[in-house]
């Protein structure tokens, strides 16, 4: 029996068997089992723009629907570190060669943005990263402050960091993905 709030889903009375068969039945029905090589050229361009490998674009892509719009790199991924911050010569290139995105850094304590920015004029921002224990309401106030000038939707940007609080930071703000900085900034990592 169907009521209001049914989806047309299989009943919870079928077996698990027969849901888990129906549902990816109509995920498939849903889902083209091939896109037209032109939007995979289109892709594998927009992905070499971006600096990541065409596996991690189409992640992003397929987990979010949309195109990323901007990366967020935290001040430790970036390697600045205090007193005298200094950006190295791989994260140089690799924030030069990224095209049509926007680039933020977030400033971890004891760094000012003024001094990310300084470090590294490369990016177009720097805001303040949201406290070491901050909870999660705190991390996305923090992390959509960042955004909120540029006016740039969350679902849409993909945070580099180098520690493993910088990734709960991605969940609190629903940012596209979380890009472990190692990989992003890889020696011989497609640009």
């Amino acid at each position: 029996m169907t009521g209001i709030g049914h989806n047309g889903g299989p009943t919870m009375e079928a077996g698990y068997s027969w849901r888990r068969h129906a549902w990816r039945r109509a995920r498939a029905d849903l889902l083209p089992n091939s896109l037209p090589i032109e939007v995979i050229r289109q892709r594998v361009r927009r992905a070499a723009e971006l600096g990541l490998d065409y596996r991690t674009y189409a992640s992003v892509r397929a987990a979010s629907g949309h195109d990323v719009v901007a990366f967020l790199f935290s001040s430790n991924a970036l390697r600045l570190l205090a007193p005298a911050p200094r950006l190295p010569a791989d994260r140089a290139e690799k924030l030069a060669r990224l095209a049509a995105c926007g680039r933020i850094a977030l400033a971890q304590a004891p760094l000012s943005p003024a001094r990310v920015i300084a470090a590294a004029p490369l990016l177009d921002a720097a805001h303040p990263a949201p406290a070491a224990l901050a909870s999660y309401p705190e991390a996305r106030a923090a992390l959509r402050a960042a955004l909120a000038p540029q006016k740039l939707p969350g679902d849409r940007v993909i945070l580099v960091g180098d520690l493993g609080l910088e990734r709960d930071w991605s969940a609190a703000a629903g940012l596209a993905y979380y890009l472990p900085a190692d990989r992003f900034f890889a020696a011989g990592a497609t640009s």
